[in-house]
């Protein structure tokens, strides 16, 4: 009796605990779901139809975005410093977290715990230095001067996370690549970085994810709206189409598919990561 009776505590705390978990995704989801309806549908229609499938679908609101939006040269530029920030914080804070870590030099405690209290620091604090620096440099409204700075931003989280990987690494797997004659560089590439790949995966997601919905920095450093990223060209396509309900859904969905491929796509390994960092050594 006693076995039952704890069994089916144990099965009703389950099923309490699934159908919050599933109530809470679809809370989540819905608004996703709405926002793609929405695109799918006409002006006339969209606040009439109260349907989850609408009754006439349009698929020319995504032409309307992307062609008068401009969304393809925003959607460009927004790829372009993504990829190249995140790889940029991906090296440079793996190169840094490792020599943190492995290496022993004069000043190694003061300058980690530098970056430690630049994260600290709020993000607009950091705006007029940042821009008094560009501006000096010449690199105020210019894509490298942009790329620069969103580097610097995602630098410390990302060096504090990989040196706490690279801390729990067995120093039995550096000794053995010495003696297979690996030099300190080649250790980081073919040793630290293999077992860092759950905690890269994190720093991809949190650093792709803080590029891509980048807002105030990019209004800040770029004036031309060749080079300005895909959330200032939304926030300006909305002043242009703010009664355009439909064609403003519809680039708001082009915004979120790319970076939820990306989501999907690093999901698994980040959870690995944050699961299995403390089996490294």
């Amino acid at each position: 009796m006693e076995t039952n009776k704890y069994r089916m505590l144990q099965f009703l705390g389950s099923v309490v605990i699934h159908s919050f978990l599933i109530v809470s995704a679809l809370s989540c989801l819905f608004p996703l779901f709405w926002m793609f309806r929405s695109s799918l549908m006409s002006l006339d229609t969209i606040f009439t139809d109260k349907s989850f499938i609408p009754s006439v679908i349009n698929f020319g609101n995504y032409a309307t975005a992307w062609i008068d939006g401009g969304f393809g040269v925003y959607l460009l530029n927004s790829v372009l410093y993504t990829v190249v920030v995140v790889t940029g914080i991906v090296i440079i804070s793996s190169l840094a977290a490792f020599a943190f870590s492995r290496l022993e030099f004069p000043g190694k405690n003061f300058f980690f715990i530098m970056f430690l209290v630049a994260m600290m620091i709020p993000l607009p604090g950091s705006f007029v230095p940042l821009y008094v620096l560009m501006t000096k440099l010449g690199l105020v409204n210019t894509r490298i001067g942009y790329i620069l700075c969103m580097i610097n931003v995602g630098l410390s989280m990302s060096i504090l996370l990989l040196k706490t990987f690279f801390d729990k690494m067995s120093s039995d797997l550096e000794d053995a690549a010495r003696i297979d004659g690996c030099s300190k560089l080649r250790i980081w590439w073919h040793v630290g970085l293999p077992l860092a790949k759950p905690a890269i995966a994190v720093i991809i997601i949190f650093n792709s994810l803080n590029v891509w919905n980048e807002y105030i920095l990019a209004q800040l450093l770029l004036n031309e709206n060749n080079l300005m990223p895909l959330q200032v060209g939304l926030m300006r396509f909305q002043g242009a189409h703010s009664v355009d309900y439909p064609v403003l859904m519809a680039g708001l969905t082009i915004a979120v598919v790319p970076i939820v491929f990306v989501y999907l796509v690093m999901h698994k390994h980040s959870f690995n990561g944050l699961t299995s960092g403390a089996t490294v050594g």
